[in-house]
């Protein structure tokens, strides 16, 4: 009755991460960090994760000399978000029935 939810997506943050990229060409890994009020650390892992599922690209590089994370949502990413709405969506559609006693 209840279609499957994407368990890669459920997690809060990671829903959280490919949320703001959805609406963004890319964000950089501080200002990510700074939406989410995520650690450094738990983000790199949840990026990563990402990352290794195809959701999203990573692209690593130097400012001057800092590092700079830089992350897009893929296709792949886009689709899963859409799937992953669509599929919450169906959950609110289901009307409740009287209980038995």
């Amino acid at each position: 009755m209840f279609p499957t939810l994407d368990p890669l997506l459920h997690s809060e943050l990671r829903l959280a991460v490919v949320s703001l990229l959805i609406g963004m060409e890319e964000a950089e890994f501080p200002y990510i960090k700074e939406q989410t009020g995520a650690t450094a650390g738990n983000l790199s892992v949840q990026i990563e994760k990402l990352s290794e599922a195809g959701y999203i690209e990573v692209e690593k590089s130097f400012k001057g000399k800092r590092p700079c994370t830089l992350c897009r949502i893929t296709p792949e990413g886009r689709k899963a978000f859409e799937d992953y709405v669509k599929s919450l969506k169906s959950y609110l559609k289901v009307k409740p029935t009287a209980s038995p006693r």
